[in-house]
């Protein structure tokens, strides 16, 4: 059976549950593509593009340096490596002359779109489609056209929580196997969560960054804090982790209170021992010099330090 004709088939099969057959679905159902079509992707006019990837600018400069590392760690093996922006347009890419023409027929280029609308199942537009890390696969893909590569893709969200881009490594090896794909998938994970969190830091320069929990490994959940210690940025994984605003701007809580650092302290009394303790820290534990720092006799310091739950980390201290 020819490929578009299996496609078309368990597209239109009520019995069809998995991922893959939904995305094939969606392809030929919700956005009326055949799978037998043979015309080459979209591509936008040099305007179009360029308007793009200036309103990207700031991300597209971020990510670059970590482009460049997964270039470099799978260019060799015949991969082209694409970012694209959250409709699917290829912004930016990665690929060895050798492998260039390849890639420019079968439309992976800068300037073509890859939204799932567009091109149906395919690594790009599904993953954005569906929101997480997908391969597909050679046959996986909706298009006939498309069966001769292998796309592994992981989303990357901006620090309002939506989705903002979506990282590819597209092979044109004949000889690509599975195994080899699960290895490159793990890697572009992983660059994707790396461009995720240095794009966060970027975008809250005055802030601290926190980690607000070590368990997920595979994304990364992390909080900007202020000066004040008030929480005023999350990742969409802190978002789902800490119940905060799916989406936009975070509403400023005490970072203290999202990370479960509760103690029998509240209110101004919380704020008075984060002081105390950062005039110490800055004083390098000499006592008659926090004191100074923050107008108050020595004395006084310690009454507030054993009130506050201080003087049990007074063995470092020095009394100057």
């Amino acid at each position: 059976m020819r490929h578009a004709d299996y496609v078309a088939q368990k597209s239109q099969s009520n019995t069809a549950t998995s991922a893959l057959a939904a995305s094939w679905r969606r392809s030929l159902l919700k956005h009326g593509l055949d799978p037998a079509d043979g015309r080459r992707p979209e591509r936008l006019t040099f305007d179009e593009l360029s308007r793009r990837r200036q309103a990207m600018d700031r991300f597209l400069r971020v990510a670059a340096p970590q482009l460049d590392q997964l270039f470099n760690l799978v260019g060799l093996s015949g991969c082209n490596v694409l970012l694209t922006d959250a409709e699917g347009a290829v912004l930016d890419q990665r690929v060895n002359a050798a492998d260039a023409e390849q890639f420019r027929d079968w439309g992976l280029w800068q300037g073509t779109v890859w939204s799932e609308a567009a091109q149906g199942t395919n690594g790009i537009g599904t993953c954005l489609a569906e929101g997480r890390q997908v391969t597909i696969h050679r046959d996986e893909h909706f298009h006939t056209r498309n069966i001769g590569m292998s796309c592994m893709d992981a989303p990357i969200w901006g620090p309002d929580g939506r989705l903002l881009a979506a990282l590819d490594v597209s092979s044109a090896r004949a000889d690509q196997t599975e195994r080899y794909n699960r290895l490159i998938s793990a890697q572009v994970a992983q660059t994707a969560r790396a461009i995720e969190a240095v794009f966060f830091r970027a975008s809250f320069p005055d802030a601290r960054i926190v980690v607000a929990s070590e368990d997920n490994a595979d994304a990364a959940v992390l909080l900007a804090v202020d000066k004040d210690d008030l929480a005023i940025g999350a990742t969409r994984a802190a978002r789902r982790a800490l119940g905060l605003e799916r989406e936009g701007a975070i509403r400023p809580r005490p970072a203290a209170d999202l990370l479960g650092r509760n103690d029998d302290l509240t209110g101004f009394d919380k704020a008075e021992r984060a002081a105390v303790a950062r005039a110490l820290a800055r004083a390098e534990g000499n006592v008659s010099a926090a004191a100074r720092a923050l107008g108050i006799g020595r004395a006084t310091l310690y009454r507030r330090m054993a009130r506050l739950g201080l003087a049990e980390k007074t063995g470092g201290l020095s009394r100057g």
